[in-house]
């Protein structure tokens, strides 16, 4: 075959969504720190799929109008840091068919390297041993391989085993990837879509397969059901213990489930490995339940209810504007925006002269889209958003691309809630555009950031001894401490967090945190420090403990 045409596109599309969704949940057991947050595979089959929709019903055959339509999709749908790169990539792709009907040998190593420039010029510093070297290595490879009147599969094929290639030698370039035994995951989500696109192109058409158990993994999916349906969307992958792997029940173990009670089960073995989905008011019964059984390698809560909640708050109101006039009502000079998960915490950014918070988070990345639409409801002139989340800068960043020249939109880089509370704090809106952006980056930069939450998995990280279901303590990047007890990890936090020169420790108390555990914590900081304590009840979801110290 010399070469791709609109409908052959369309088909590799198709077949490179569902292959990454297919196989979603083994990119997210890739992620080397194993802590609960927007995993890799998630994010990245979120994406594509949102492009993909754009192209399936599309009736257009130039492959250059595909390409473009599944560029748009994946902009307006990426979430996280490996979504953006990956819309990136394929933005790059799209570029490079401008004024093609069809795609040739040459053509389709060109726009590869295409994708690849245009995804490094979209990272502020590119970190080698990601996805981006292994677009670049393998597009580099492919290009200089490729020969006018070449068949496409041969080139696609080359294509394919140099990302491979490149993919297993990203733990030489990235040491920690070397230190946990595992290769890029956002490189190794690339490599199925490529590896779909083959089965396009070859015929082997690729079927949908839910993987999920349809439990809904899309922040912006609308959850609907009867009231004693919310709780937690619980998801987790088991290996089973050597013993009982003959003697595993599947319907055994969904009666206990049922009996917590769990509604929406799904139970799945395949040899030793067990997936497992409930929706449970007690996820922690589930857990310890499953644990009987051996040891967790992937999971997954997510508080429904909440976004329930947000979704419907969004949706039917914003402070200071209407949703059935904003575009009626003059624009207000600077409004902010906020990305968090938990009601207190919501509540703390509000207070704050917040105008509107996008709900999301280490669970949960909002999409570009999502960030698109809460820029324009603010009904602004100019908007500075807070990602407080490192995975979500990004696509804050690229949200402020696509309405350039229609809203001046002022990313705020904010990496943790302690960052984005200390930055709120410095608005004034009285003051102008460029003080408060002065005042807001000077005041991020002041903060130092603790948290406690769960292990997913056992692993080693830098010495630590990190085993599943403990919990961990963070400082900053690093992982500090495992320990069996939260309290016991928070206090390392603390005790590594606080100074002399420290003032104001804001200490932010997750859902799963009881009374006489905040009187705990509280003793210990008053009876071991000299800073000012300001407890926020934050209500967040898997994270027990969030703390910043200025």
């Amino acid at each position: 075959m010399k070469v791709i045409t609109g409908e052959l596109l369309k088909e590799m599309i198709l077949c490179g969504a569902n292959t990454l969704h297919n196989n979603h949940l083994e990119i997210d057991a890739l992620n080397v720190f194993p802590v609960p947050d927007g995993d890799t595979g998630t994010n990245m089959s979120m994406t594509f799929n949102a492009g993909a929709k754009e192209v399936k019903d599309l009736k257009s055959n130039d492959v250059y109008e595909i390409a473009k339509k599944l560029s748009k999709g994946l902009l307006m749908g990426a979430r996280g840091n490996s979504g953006v790169i990956l819309s990136q990539i394929f933005r790059g792709f799209a570029m490079a068919l401008e004024g093609h009907q069809e795609i040739d040998a040459l053509l389709l190593a060109k726009a590869w390297q295409s994708g690849a420039k245009v995804a490094y010029k979209a990272v502020m510093r590119p970190v080698e041993g990601t996805i981006l070297t292994v677009i670049r290595e393998s597009s580099e490879k492919v290009v200089e391989y490729a020969r006018e009147g070449m068949e496409v599969e041969d080139v696609l094929s080359y294509f394919v085993k140099e990302a491979e290639a490149s993919l297993e030698r990203t733990p030489e370039l990235l040491p920690v990837l070397k230190e946990v035994g595992v290769v890029d995951s956002g490189g190794a989500g690339l490599l199925l879509v490529l590896t779909g696109f083959m089965a396009g192109l070859q015929g082997d058409r690729v079927e949908f397969v839910d993987v999920t158990g349809g439990a809904q993994t899309n922040a912006g999916t609308n959850l609907e059901g009867k009231e004693e349906e919310f709780g937690y969307c619980t998801e987790f992958i088991i290996r089973l213990n050597p013993s009982l792997i003959e003697k595993f029940s599947e319907d055994q173990l969904k009666k206990e489930l049922s009996l917590i009670p769990g509604e929406s089960i799904v139970v799945v073995q395949d040899e030793d490995i067990v997936k497992v989905h409930v929706h449970t008011l007690k996820p922690g019964n589930a857990l310890n339940i499953a644990q009987r059984f051996g040891e967790f390698v992937k999971l997954k809560i997510e508080n429904m209810q909440e976004q329930a909640d947000t979704l419907q708050a969004n949706a039917g109101s914003i402070v200071g504007v209407d949703d059935n006039d904003a575009g009626v009502q003059e624009a207000k000079e600077t409004a902010v925006i906020a990305v968090c998960a938990g009601k207190g915490i919501e509540n703390a950014f509000l207070e704050l002269h917040c105008d509107y918070i996008v709900s999301g988070g280490q669970t949960m990345n909002p999409s570009t889209e999502d960030m698109v639409v809460a820029v324009k409801k603010v009904n602004a002139k100019n908007v500075i958003i807070l990602p407080n989340n490192s995975n979500i800068v990004m696509t804050a960043q690229q949200t402020a691309t696509i309405l350039e020249g229609e809203v001046n939109v002022i990313v705020i880089p904010t990496k943790t809630i302690p960052q984005g509370l200390s930055a709120c704090i410095m608005f004034n809106p009285d003051a102008s555009l460029d003080e408060n952006i002065d005042e807001m980056k000077e005041a991020m930069s002041n903060v130092k950031t603790g948290q406690v939450t769960f292990a997913i998995k056992d692993t080693n990280i830098d010495g630590v001894e990190i085993k599943a279901n403990d919990y961990m303590a963070l400082v900053e990047k690093d992982i500090v401490a495992c320990v069996d007890n939260k309290l016991d990890a928070l206090k390392v936090c603390l005790d590594k967090l606080i100074d002399e020169d420290s003032e104001l420790v804001t200490l932010i108390v997750g859902e799963d945190v009881n009374d006489e555990e905040v009187e705990e914590i509280e003793s210990y900081i008053e009876d071991n420090f000299e800073a000012e304590l300001e407890l926020i009840e934050g209500k967040q979801p898997v994270y027990s403990f969030i703390i910043g110290v200025e």
